[in-house]
């Protein structure tokens, strides 16, 4: 649900979790979209699940993945702009950036795993005038939680890892590796399953979610304050609450297993197959800003520079273009022009929700076999979707708007497109 954002700690602003609707103009589908982190300063009756009530499918889309895919595609600079000028789709962002201030905006459209539009639109940087174009690299805020969720896919693939392990305690994946004292009860009960699905029991996205405090701490630093001094608010496996603090911990099971970085495993794990090249975690400040990267623009008071993003590297943490988010969905969306990385059973276990809410997988919001996310930071308002019509999108932006529906009509840019039916590029262009 859309809630309204106010300044606050850290002069960062509340985007509380919430399910968006994606739905077709044309009344065919109607999908939910699922939440998203954001530093919280208000408490708001967020993280129950089932949103706006819509988009409820079970997700259970059957697939075809082979698990054989060995994506060779090359370096983003030589993926082309779309050459044919889809007027449906410009006068979709023109009409939302005018509305939302929206300094810069990249688009990717794929079907039946062509990547058919690429474009960016705006300026990356207003101080210098700089023209957005399809290098650009955006935060994506919590679209970085599907990389997590591929990377323990892949794991299972491997056999490195099962779905049931338990994460702390004696023999657990990360045994008592966090902590001082001894864990409050059912810490020690958390599976990786749980953290997938948001199904913990605590740390939810509110105004106190631990990832939006102790800025100065590490990740392992955070954990073990948090191990120590925040106890669960329900039995693991019984509510749903979205919690990017769960995800930080499964990034921290990834590093474990692997013997590498997060960062590193997830290269090695899903980008490297995958053929994404230009993908890595951002920094937090503007001095920190990565080349390609364009610059955050808050609205009403956010500081798009003032958190630790390096941090919130397993939930929050990734700097992308909207062509590496396009190859990531082809890879992974179960269609059979491209081989997928997972096996179909992985596949399956990613795509299916949990009882304590049906609507949300491990990392994806679910609508029968639609699968999608959205991301929000101050600065930044992201959204990917893989669609049972043979089309993905990716649509990111260098702000966030406290207008009301701005992530509505952010989504909103495909779909009214799509109903004009356009004519899309008949070459692909992705280079491999």
């Amino acid at each position: 649900m859309k809630t309204n954002k106010k300044s606050g700690i850290c002069s960062v602003a509340l985007n509380a979790l919430k399910f968006t609707k994606i739905v077709a103009v044309a009344g065919v589908l109607l999908v939910a979209g699922c939440g998203k982190e954001s530093p919280s300063v208000t408490k708001t009756n967020t993280g129950t699940g089932t949103g706006t009530g819509t988009g409820t499918g079970t997700g259970t889309g059957t697939g075809t993945g082979t698990g054989t895919g060995t994506g060779t595609g090359t370096t983003i600079d030589t993926v082309a702009a779309s050459k044919v000028a889809v007027a449906a789709v410009d006068d979709q962002v023109n009409a939302f950036m005018t509305t939302y201030n929206v300094p810069a905006l990249s688009i990717a459209i794929t079907k039946g795993e062509k990547l058919v539009y690429l474009k960016a639109y705006g300026i990356s940087d207003q101080s210098k005038g700089t023209k957005a174009v399809i290098s650009d690299r955006y935060r994506l805020a919590s679209l970085s939680k599907q990389f997590t969720s591929v990377a323990i896919m892949k794991l299972l693939d491997q056999g490195k890892i099962k779905l049931e392990d338990k994460v702390f305690g004696d023999g657990a994946l990360l045994g008592k590796t966090y902590g001082t004292k001894a864990y409050g009860p059912h810490i020690t009960d958390i599976t990786v399953d749980e953290l997938l699905h948001h199904t913990s029991g605590g740390w939810t996205n509110d105004d106190k979610d631990p990832m939006f405090t102790n800025p100065t701490m590490t990740a392992a630093q955070l954990i073990t304050f948090t191990l120590d001094n925040r106890p669960l608010d329900n039995v693991p496996g019984t509510t749903y609450n979205y919690s990017n603090f769960g995800y930080c911990i499964l990034g921290r099971v990834i590093e474990k297993i692997t013997g590498q970085t997060y960062a590193e495993a997830v290269n090695t794990l899903v980008l490297k197959p995958m053929g994404i090249t230009d993908m890595t975690i951002g920094g937090n400040t503007l001095a920190d800003k990565q080349t390609k990267e364009v610059t955050y623009y808050g609205q009403s008071g956010e500081d798009p520079y003032a958190m630790n993003v390096s941090r919130m590297d397993s939930h929050g943490g990734w700097i992308a273009t909207a062509a590496d988010l396009a190859r990531f969905l082809v890879y992974i969306d179960k269609f059979p022009v491209r081989p997928d990385i997972l096996t179909a059973s992985a596949l399956n276990t990613m795509y299916t929700g949990s009882t304590a809410n049906p609507a949300y997988g491990c990392g994806w919001g679910i609508a029968d076999k639609n699968y999608l996310h959205t991301g929000s930071l101050p600065g930044t308002e992201t959204e990917q979707a893989r669609l049972d019509n043979g089309f993905n999108f990716v649509v990111l932006t260098n702000t966030r708007s406290f207008k009301n529906n701005f992530d509505y009509y952010m989504d909103q840019i495909f779909w009214k497109a799509l109903a004009k039916n356009p004519t899309w590029a008949t070459d692909d262009l992705f280079t491999k």
